[in-house]
């Protein structure tokens, strides 16, 4: 039986991560830059670790709560899209100077945004199937090989999608194949070091116990 003083408080501690990340990550895409001499978005820093975190809240709430989740972030981000754009398409003050400068940086461009939204909801809804497949079907035991199990289907799907989506045809195809590798290979690696994250809890595991369809 799932402890109440510990699965709630954990719960919201990990869902806000969870939203915080995935819309720092959908600002910090507008921006290409050169890391190790590779062409990488910005964003690839931190988005990585939404799905540990996805994972985690489908421990300790279960598929249909993780499906929910992540369908709401995805909404929060477009919202977040549209705010900016308005915002963005505010006269500015001259005293303040700074108008032309946010329009350039927070009027995203649409392609990027609409990629990276489908590429989150497409590939981490995959996350949450693998991740119950796993629980359900495999073992319960071995926590971090759920996580790498269910992340080494999901990242490469969210990776392909983003990539081809948000600047095939736009970029030369060789510097979308370096975005391609360069965030393959850095958000495998941070979902290395994000494995601990699904010990956060010592709650009782409720993604066995959620057969929603």
């Amino acid at each position: 039986m799932k402890s109440p003083s510990v699965v709630p408080g954990a719960a919201v501690v990990v869902i806000a991560a969870y939203v915080a990340a995935q819309m720092l990550a959908d600002v910090a895409s507008l921006k290409i830059g050169v890391v190790a001499g590779l062409a990488v978005d910005m964003g690839t820093f931190v988005y990585p670790v939404t799905f540990t975190l996805r994972d985690v809240v489908h421990k300790l709430l279960g598929r249909s709560n993780a499906r929910l989740l992540v369908v709401l972030a995805g909404v929060i981000n477009l919202l977040m899209v549209l705010y900016l754009l308005w915002a963005a398409a505010v006269p500015g003050d001259t005293s303040w100077g700074l108008g032309r400068e946010f329009s350039a940086v927070f009027a995203p461009v649409w392609r990027i945004v609409v990629a990276s939204i489908v590429a989150e909801v497409a590939s981490e809804l995959t996350d949450t199937e693998v991740y119950h497949w796993f629980v359900t079907r495999v073992t319960r035991r071995h926590q971090w090989a759920r996580v790498l199990v269910s992340n080494s289907v999901s990242v490469p799907l969210d990776n392909l999608v983003f990539a081809v989506g948000a600047f095939g045809g736009a970029l030369p195809w060789p510097v979308v194949g370096q975005i391609f590798v360069f965030n393959l290979v850095l958000k495998y690696a941070i979902t290395l070091v994000s494995l601990p994250l699904i010990y956060i809890s010592p709650a009782e595991d409720a993604a066995a116990g959620d057969g929603g369809a």
